[in-house]
């Protein structure tokens, strides 16, 4: 595991509107873009627990950029600073800002969940990794809203071991900000099954075995032209700390 942060520069970008977004970056070689889940950072997400690294030793440069809102990114509470669909174009200002034309495009739960509306909106990567998401939770985004702004708006009051109580406690490890976190709920945009039928790439579904949380993994998979599903060990808060989400990423990637 990594031991902290500040062993990893932060480096910065502009986002179409003005903000400044962090990303860091480990290894040499084939660009792999890699977004972080609500509530996480690219450096607990993808650095702290190993998967970097077997990426990095695996030949690729490994970029992992923190959402508007988390991590060392900027964090408004303004509304007007979370219009529909600000993931993704974050997600394209970064790929312009690196310019990157020949790269691999990975999430994990809301990281997937802007990789898809990044496919959707024209980004067009070799291959690309859904993980710890299902089919319900690109069609109806509004299940998984809802529950985290319980979260957010019942702070210290959810019941200790609940699902509630679970997600407040991963954002305070994170250090995140609750402030932003709500507006940028509302930008959550819904995917179509005619719009996800259309990805004309190798997309990996990976999903921990007991992760339900965003629904089917299976059936996501399934819709894909190119879909392949893998299932690892865990549910949606363990599968992350697994060596297993690394390593399948890799697999994937190299396989031709």
């Amino acid at each position: 595991m990594a031991s902290s942060p500040t062993d990893f520069p932060v480096l910065f970008f502009k986002s179409d509107d003005g903000l400044d977004l962090a990303y860091r970056a480990l290894g040499e070689g084939r660009p792999l873009v890699l977004i972080h889940g609500l509530f996480s950072n690219g450096w607990v997400n993808w650095i702290r627990y190993g998967h970097a690294k077997l990426l990095a030793d695996a030949g690729f440069r490994v970029i992992m950029p923190d959402l508007r809102g988390h991590g060392e990114s900027a964090a408004p509470h303004d509304a007007a600073s979370y219009p529909p669909d600000v993931l993704a174009a974050d997600g394209e200002a970064l790929v312009r800002h690196l310019g990157l034309t020949d790269y691999d495009l990975g999430g994990y739960s809301l990281g997937g969940r802007t990789v898809l509306r990044m496919l959707v909106r024209g980004a067009r990567p070799r291959r690309a990794i859904l993980s710890g998401m299902g089919l319900d939770g690109v069609l109806e985004p509004n299940k998984r809203i809802d529950f985290f702004r319980h979260v957010l708006t019942g702070a210290g009051t959810h019941t200790r071991g609940s699902g509630a109580w679970l997600a407040e406690a991963f954002l305070k490890t994170t250090g995140g900000d609750p402030d932003a976190m709500l507006p940028l709920l509302d930008s959550f945009v819904a995917t179509r099954r005619d719009e996800i039928e259309k990805i004309a790439i190798p997309v990996l579904v990976l999903s921990g075995e007991d992760d339900h949380d965003n629904g089917s993994s299976a059936d996501l998979a399934a819709l894909l032209p190119q879909g392949e599903l893998t299932e690892i060990p865990g549910n949606h808060m363990t599968s992350v700390l697994r060596p297993e989400l690394g390593q399948s990423i890799a697999t994937f990637l190299l396989h031709e």
